[in-house]
């Protein structure tokens, strides 16, 4: 590699680590760490490149880990489903996943132990966790009902699936790409609802025409982080769908030889593009690529506000329909998820999807099993109409998994959301975003509402809070909210809740109906 990297005596430690070992050279001593155990690992190997196999020690349960699948698209399939519920149940704690933000799923509990048993059943599964944590190319999401909606422009699944075959050699690892600067995320968007966030992605495809052709404008650099964070912008360029997976890669190798790494708070692809400007990244991408861009559509076709898909939707098959289910704070345990593998069978083809707000859909349901569906009881756990507040919850796992969480986020949010819609009658759904950590999982600066935890001064002891975020705007003109409120003790929060759902979003106070 050339450009920027430093010298040997001055890498931070993360360079230090992946200097010394690639990450995935951990992948031949699975077996190893299973009959030494936790406690005997190199720490290097243990905190850090275990993580380049989607395995994450966590300081607050000694001994479990947790494990972050590559689910492109959002797409499961039944069986797929079935196995990580097996895992989540013989070997998990508490049996329990929770979906992400990135339309994949994270496995709590895991033993090291177990790995070997673990990382055999999802091979034979057709699933992988390679290269999904530290500085790799995290799992590439798309349109949650690519094929499915009848108002797409294209469908990203294919699509979608060659990045990721490209970035991680089809699941089995690629070192091309396990040492990126930092982390990178992409996305494809095939809708015009910009169900992907692309502004808060490293590279970002939109669907835009070019002289009647299909095809996607390209944005790049953004990201959310403790140190900053930034929307995407526009790369002036326009590429056709089978020049999508050339120029992820040209980008990334770009990004991977230059991109900046002595400062890892400052290391993620806009600072290189800050340093450069525009036009040298562009065209350095240009070289690498072999071939010059064509400059982007005058207009994209992100045109709708953003939909969450819960509910009935018609599919663009005749006679079927997607059915989204509402999950709370995105969190499954085993029981469920043999339930929803069931129910894809059941009244589906046995596919699943899962979405960036935490939910679940179940597509290809025939037209006349739609009412037996809905009778189902876990429909009544997993609702299709939740309120207005409820609906557009979104939470990051908190301090119970996550050592890096300043505060317990998912069992509070729900907690207090769950109080505020039985106090308030909301007349439109609310986007209230919670993130334990400036690290930023929860996406806190894409909703109307966000909530940052951060540690507080009250009465003289240091308790949990949080720093409030509004004004996110998804789908159509999308843009990043700002921090409004500092320092909210989360005790005290509920009242200043209230305020601001009256004050800004029309809520009101329900109206309870006398008895007798």
């Amino acid at each position: 590699m050339t450009g920027t990297l430093p010298t040997a005596a001055s890498l931070n430690k993360f360079e230090k680590i992946k200097a010394e070992k690639d990450g995935l050279a951990v992948k031949a001593e699975i077996e190893h760490f299973a009959r030494i155990g936790w406690e005997a690992m190199d720490e290097a190997d243990r905190d850090y490149r275990l993580k380049w196999l989607g395995v994450f020690f966590r300081p607050v349960t000694p001994g479990k880990f947790m494990m972050r699948l590559r689910l492109p698209n959002g797409v499961i399939r039944s069986e797929q489903l079935r196995v990580l519920a097996e895992i989540v149940q013989r070997y998990g704690e508490e049996g329990n996943a929770d979906i992400t933000t990135r339309q994949n799923l994270q496995l709590r509990g895991i033993r090291i132990e177990d790995l070997p048993d673990i990382f055999q059943r999802l091979h034979q599964a057709g699933l992988t966790s390679v290269q999904s944590g530290m500085d790799n190319v995290r799992n590439i999401t798309g349109s949650p009902v690519a094929g499915l909606d009848g108002d797409e422009l294209y469908d990203t699944r294919e699509l979608v699936q060659q990045v990721q075959d490209r970035i991680t050699n089809r699941g089995e690892g690629n070192p091309a790409f396990t040492n990126l600067p930092r982390k990178f995320n992409i996305a494809i968007a095939g809708c015009r609802d910009n169900s992907v966030h692309a502004e808060i992605n490293d590279i970002a495809f939109v669907p835009a025409f070019q002289n009647e052709v299909f095809g996607f404008n390209v944005l790049v650099g953004g990201f959310f982080s403790a140190k900053r964070c930034a929307a995407a912008i526009p790369l002036n360029a326009w590429v056709p769908p089978e020049e999508v997976v050339d120029l992820c890669e040209a980008i990334l190798v770009v990004y991977r030889d230059h991109g900046l790494r002595a400062n890892r708070q400052k290391a993620r692809l806009m600072w290189l593009i800050d340093e450069w400007g525009l036009e040298k990244f562009r065209a350095a991408v240009e070289q690498q690529l072999g071939r010059p861009l064509q400059p982007a559509a005058a207009k994209d076709e992100i045109l709708w506000d953003k939909r969450d898909h819960l509910g009935v939707h018609k599919q663009r098959q005749p006679g079927l329909n997607y059915v989204g289910l509402h999950v709370p704070i995105g969190r499954l345990y085993a029981p469920d998820m043999f339930d929803l593998a069931r129910l894809a069978d059941v009244y589906g083809n046995g596919e699943l999807r899962l979405t960036v707000e935490q939910n679940v859909i179940i597509p290809n349901v025939p037209d006349s099993r739609v009412a037996v569906l809905l009778q189902e009881p876990l429909l009544q756990k997993f609702t299709l109409e939740p309120g207005n507040l409820t609906r557009a919850l979104v939470s990051c796992t908190g301090n119970q998994f996550c050592n890096f969480a300043l505060i317990e986020t998912k069992n509070r949010a729900l907690a207090l959301i769950t109080e505020l819609e039985a106090e308030l009658d909301c007349p439109k759904p609310v986007r209230v975003h919670w993130t334990g950590c400036p690290n930023s999982c929860g996406q806190p600066q894409v909703a109307d509402i966000g909530m940052m935890g951060t540690k507080v001064r009250k009465d003289g002891k240091t308790v949990e809070g949080v720093d409030i975020y509004m004004g996110g705007k998804v789908g159509k003109d999308a843009e990043l909210g700002t921090c409004v409120m500092k320092g909210i003790p989360c005790e005290d929060l509920k009242p200043v809740l209230k305020d601001l759902l009256t004050q800004h979003f029309g809520a009101s106070p329900r109206v309870s109906t006398p008895v007798g």
